[in-house]
């Protein structure tokens, strides 16, 4: 990127400028640059004069006259000025400017794509929903967020997996059991109640029905007996295949589908990582229950791995469930996406990683906020009839996957955020995705206009490509290999909807001052070749955000 190389040319200044008596020797920090807010301040600024001019005992302003006076000669660059109080602005050169849209036809589909992962293991772990139910709005926050960090994190030449977590294991599930019988005797006209603190949706009952209908009376008891556990481990089935089915719409498919129940098995890795534990030290028995002693390593409290029942608690099953990523499967890298109330839990499952054999370093936990549904200014209740929640599919249904996961990104991940159902649905430019998709289309239909008419980017001088708008619009599109590598080293993927806003914006402006097929032939076809470059840049973006590119609207 030239932005790493303009860091270069800064670095390299500041030796030159101490090897020449301009600055005295001191270690330099590392280079940080900014993209200016103003034009007339270039395209990039480096405020490096300020950071060194108490090491060089200096004026930041002299520190930057003496730093522009040791920058090398560069192709992309134009010119370097010093802007008060102590900025280095550097100007990009316009007709390198133009000369890289033929460098991002030639990159293509790979086109912002990097090496930064260098073919590490990563695996990105997310909704992970209890099965006890379908996938509701707040799910389909953290699923368009886990996919389309996992299509980022790929481009940066990680070896990603996704992975969805399945409890089907606990109490929940067999809550989600005796309620499932429940409602199956109903169906025979069994005068039964669902248990306390079960599962009221009607979902429930609809699963009762299919397993009726496919099974009849098989799982029925006499009356007063418990369910037989075939019966929810039927429904579990069922309702995984629901989720997997809503996840789809939105686009969103897993490597595997991991359950709960496989880290009990005999030597498995519940065994495994609590054998662990206890041989490090980090177990201690307390008041009847067997604990983690996660004070020890630094936690502010121990935490309970067994309850004085003999039942694991859930922050058991994740400290196997941990061990196994880490250590059974040899991931170098994990990223689990949580709801934001399991913010207190963090800390105490990256000491647990550490206290099995990892690096609780390499597991990032990005936690997101609630979502609020909307008609306009109207809050729309996520809880309709009793026991019933606004599911994913239903937001999907009304206005498209793709509309849903661009309104799920826009927000970053740590803020609230607010989904207008109304919006969404617009065709018009007040609508962030139909804004970003028809600009695509809009190319689209350009293009093949000209083809049409004979006109053609074929032996494009791209040179010609000087007036403000297209200038602009280059610029634009040099800037998403940036944006890849902040997503990456951020993981926060709301930087994609608001660089594919800014995008299409700028290719809407260019298209409104510049017209494109025209009676220059020669100016027609470098213009051409510049709307096959931003049809290029727009349609990856949008594939990184997992959302259609489409050629008519």
């Amino acid at each position: 990127m030239i932005r790493d190389e303009i860091q270069l040319l800064v670095a390299q200044a500041v030796e030159a400028a101490q090897a020449a008596g301009a600055l005295p020797a001191f270690a330099a920090p590392e280079v940080h640059l900014e993209h200016p807010g103003r034009p007339e301040h270039g395209d990039y600024s480096a405020n490096m004069p300020m950071r060194i001019q108490g090491l060089a005992r200096m004026k930041a302003i002299e520190v930057a006259e003496a730093l522009r006076a040791h920058v090398g000669t560069h192709p992309a660059v134009s010119e370097v000025r010093v802007a008060p109080p102590g900025f280095l602005n550097f100007y990009l050169d316009p007709t390198w400017v133009a000369s890289q849209t033929e460098v991002i036809i030639a990159a293509g589909e790979g086109y912002a794509s990097n090496t930064m992962g260098t073919g590490q293991k990563l695996q990105v772990e997310y909704v992970s929903a209890n099965p006890t139910g379908p996938v509701h709005v707040g799910n389909g926050r953290g699923a368009a967020i886990g996919s389309t960090l996992a299509n980022v994190l790929g481009a940066a030449g990680y070896k990603v997996e996704q992975e969805y977590y399945v409890n089907d294991a606990g109490t929940q599930i067999a809550v989600f059991t005796r309620t499932l019988y429940a409602r199956y005797q109903q169906l025979f006209d069994r005068t039964v109640e669902i248990p306390e603190n079960g599962y009221p949706g009607e979902y429930m009952v609809e699963i009762a029905q299919e397993i009726k209908d496919a099974e009849g009376d098989r799982y029925l008891r006499p009356e007063g007996e418990e369910p037989d556990p075939a019966l929810g481990n039927e429904g579990i089935s069922r309702m995984i295949a629901q989720i997997r089915e809503d996840l789809g719409l939105l686009g969103v498919h897993y490597n595997r589908w991991f359950s709960e129940r496989s880290l009990q098995e005999p030597g498995g890795a519940y065994e495994t990582a609590m054998g662990i534990l206890k041989s490090q030290g980090h177990v201690i028995e307390r008041e009847g229950a067997t604990w983690f002693a996660s004070s020890q390593l630094g936690e502010s409290k121990d935490n309970v791995l067994i309850r004085s029942d003999g039942q694991p608690t859930y922050f058991a099953s994740d400290v196997a469930y941990h061990y196994d990523k880490f250590i059974g499967r040899g991931f170098n890298r994990v990223i689990d996406i949580w709801g934001a109330d399991h913010q207190g839990h963090v800390s105490r499952v990256k000491a647990a990683v550490t206290a099995v054999g990892g690096n609780g370093d390499d597991l990032d936990v990005l936690l997101y906020q609630l979502v609020t549904l909307k008609r306009g200014d109207v809050v729309v209740p996520l809880s309709k009839r009793a026991g019933e929640i606004v599911t994913l599919r239903d937001v999907v249904s009304e206005v498209g996957a793709d509309a849903a996961r661009y309104f799920f990104l826009t927000p970053s991940a740590g803020s609230t955020m607010e989904f207008d159902l109304d919006l969404a649905k617009q065709q018009s430019d007040e609508n962030p995705v139909f804004y970003v998709q028809y600009a695509h289309a809009r190319i689209a239909s350009v293009l093949a206009r000209a083809a049409e008419q004979g006109s053609s980017s074929a032996s494009a001088d791209v040179s010609l490509l000087q007036h403000d708008a297209e200038q602009t619009l280059i610029r634009r599109l040099l800037l998403l290999p940036e944006v890849v590598e902040l997503v990456v080293s951020s993981l926060e993927t709301h930087h994609l909807p608001s660089y594919a806003a800014s995008l299409s914006q700028s290719f809407h402006a260019f298209y409104t001052q510049c017209r494109v097929i025209t009676e220059d032939a020669a100016l027609t076809s470098a213009r051409l070749r510049l709307l096959e470059a931003t049809k290029l840049v727009l349609a990856r973006t949008l594939g990184l955000m997992g959302i259609s590119a489409p050629e008519q609207m």
